[in-house]
C-alpha cells in the first residue's frame, strides 16, 4: 500500500513563497526533525497541565501521542494538528481535586473530561452535518473572548499559592520567561515556557527544593500509569462537579475552529471541509484520555507558530510527532523527572501563564474588531469576567456551579438577552462577523 503522501519537490527544499501542504512531506530524516521539532513545541505546555494538576505526567503525554495520531486517522491525513494537554481544563480539575464528599476527586474528575469529550465529539458531528455557521451565532466574538479570558483569570489564586511558597524560585522563574520571549527568535522564542522551566528548576536543585529519589527508583521502560472516571452512579457528588467542566466544551470548540481556519488560510481553503470531523476527533482523544487517566486535549498553537515559521504542514510530520510522544509516555522514568518540578516553578510559569490566557480572550476581541462603544458588548463581558474573577457560586441541591461555569452562562445569556431586545427597539448594532483566520487559537506558549 502507497504512503499518502506525495514528495515535495526534491524533498530537501522549500523554495521561497511555497508551502508543503498536509498531503506533501520533504525527505524522510527532514520530516523525523520535523516531527522531532513539534514534540520540543509542544512539550513546556503539555507536561504543565499534569504537573499542575497532579495528574501523572507520563500519562498525559502518551495520550496526547495517541489523540494526535487518532486525529489524524479520523480526518484523513488532512488536518496538520498536535493534540496537547488543555489548560482550560485546569480550574475545573483543580475544583473537582478539592471537593469535599467525593470519594474519589481523580476519578471525579476524570469524569467531567470524559463528558467534555463526549459533547465535543456530538458538536463535531452536528458541525460535520450542519456547518459551524450556528457557533458564530451562539458564541460571537465578545463572547468567545469574555469566556476565554475569565477561564484564565479564574486561576489567579492558584498561581499566587504556588508563588509564594517559594518566592525567589518563582520569581527567577518568571524573569526567564519573560526574557526568553523576547530574547530569542524562531523556535526558542516559541518555548520561553519550557525555557523559563529549565532555569527556575537549575535555581530550585541549587537551593534543595527538588526530590529526586522517585526518579531513581521508577524505570525507564513501563506502561503509565492509568486511572479510571469515577462512576457517577455510585457517588452521585460526582454530578455537582460537572458545571465547572461544560463551558471547557465552548472553549474546545473556538480552538479547534481557530486552527482549522488558521491552517485553511495557510495552505488551502478546502481544510475548512473537515471542521466537524477535527473537532470529532478532539472529542474522541480528550473521552479516551479521561477514561484512563490522561488530560483532556485540544489543537496547539505553539505547532502552529512551527509550521507558520518553517511552511511545512505535512501531516507526516505530525505521525512522528505523535509517535514520540507515545515513546515518552511509556518511559515512567521521564515521568518521574517532570513529577520533581517544585510548586516555586510552577508559581513562576503559572503567574504569566494564566495572565496569558486571559489575553487570549482580549486577542480575540481585537483580532475580530469587537465594538466596545455598544453596551451589549460592555455589559457582556464586563459582568462575565467578575464573575470569573471572583469565582462566583451557586448551589442547585448537591450541584454547584462555580465562576467558570456561571461567567460562561453569563456572557452566552446576557449576550443573546439583550442583543434581543436592541433588535426589538430597533437600537441593535451591526452583528459582528469573525474575522476569517483570526481565532481562539493561542499564542505560542499559552495554553489552551
Amino acid at each position: 500500500m502507497p504512503l499518502p503522501w506525495t514528495l515535495h519537490g526534491d524533498g530537501a527544499h522549500v523554495a521561497p513563497g511555497d508551502v508543503v501542504a498536509p498531503g506533501e512531506r520533504l525527505s524522510w530524516p527532514r520530516t523525523i526533525g520535523l516531527g522531532a521539532q513539534h514534540v520540543v513545541a509542544m512539550f513546556g505546555a503539555t507536561f504543565l497541565v499534569p504537573i499542575i494538576t497532579g495528574f501523572p505526567p507520563a500519562t498525559t503525554l502518551f495520550f496526547s501521542g495517541i489523540g494526535t495520531i487518532l486525529c489524524l486517522l479520523v480526518t484523513g491525513n488532512r488536518v496538520p494538528s498536535y493534540l496537547g494537554s488543555s489548560f482550560a481544563f485546569i480550574a475545573p480539575i483543580t475544583a473537582a481535586m478539592a471537593a469535599e464528599g467525593v470519594a474519589d476527586p481523580v476519578g471525579a474528575a476524570l469524569f467531567g473530561i470524559v463528558v467534555v469529550g463526549v459533547l465535543l465529539a456530538v458538536v463535531g458531528l452536528v458541525v460535520q452535518f450542519a456547518g459551524s455557521r450556528w457557533i458564530d451565532v451562539l458564541m460571537p466574538p465578545v463572547v468567545a473572548g469574555a469566556i476565554v479570558a475569565l477561564i484564565g483569570l479564574n486561576l489567579a489564586p492558584v498561581a499566587k499559592a504556588n508563588f509564594q511558597e517559594a518566592p525567589l524560585t518563582a520569581l527567577v522563574t518568571l524573569v526567564a520567561v519573560l526574557v526568553a520571549s523576547v530574547a530569542f527568535r524562531g523556535i526558542l522564542g516559541r518555548m520561553s515556557i519550557l525555557l523559563g522551566v529549565l532555569v527556575g528548576y537549575a535555581v530550585a536543585v541549587v537551593q534543595g527544593e527538588v526530590d529526586f529519589a522517585a526518579v531513581g527508583e521508577a524505570a525507564w521502560v513501563g506502561l503509565p500509569q492509568f486511572h479510571l472516571p469515577a462512576n457517577p452512579l455510585a457517588d452521585a457528588a460526582v454530578w455537582g462537579l460537572l458545571p465547572a467542566f461544560l463551558p471547557v466544551v465552548l472553549v474546545l470548540v473556538a480552538e479547534n475552529v481557530g486552527h482549522i481556519r488558521g491552517v485553511a488560510q495557510m495552505t488551502d481553503q478546502r481544510v475548512n471541509a473537515y471542521t466537524g470531523r477535527a473537532l470529532f476527533a478532539d472529542g474522541l482523544a480528550t473521552t479516551l484520555a479521561g477514561f484512563f487517566g490522561g488530560s483532556g486535549t485540544t489543537t496547539y498553537g505553539e505547532n502552529i507558530g512551527v509550521m507558520a515559521a518553517t511552511r511545512v504542514y505535512s501531516t507526516a510530520a505530525y505521525w512522528v510527532a505523535g509517535s514520540f510522544a507515545v515513546l515518552l509516555g511509556l518511559s515512567p522514568k521521564v515521568g518521574a523527572i517532570i513529577n520533581t518540578i517544585p510548586p516555586g516553578v510552577l508559581g513562576g510559569v503559572t503567574t504569566a501563564l494564566y495572565g496569558l490566557i486571559g489575553v487570549i480572550g482580549v486577542k480575540i476581541w481585537v483580532d475580530n474588531r469587537v465594538d466596545f462603544t455598544n453596551p451589549v458588548n460592555q455589559f457582556t463581558a464586563a459582568t462575565a469576567l467578575v464573575i470569573g474573577i471572583a469565582d462566583f457560586t451557586f448551589n442547585a441541591g448537591e450541584v454547584v456551579f462555580n465562576g467558570i461555569a456561571l461567567g460562561t452562562i453569563a456572557a452566552i445569556a446576557i449576550y443573546h438577552l439583550m442583543n434581543g431586545i436592541a433588535r426589538l427597539r430597533g437600537t441593535a448594532a451591526p452583528a459582528e462577523q469573525p474575522v476569517t483566520g483570526a481565532s481562539a487559537t493561542p499564542a505560542p506558549d499559552a495554553r489552551h
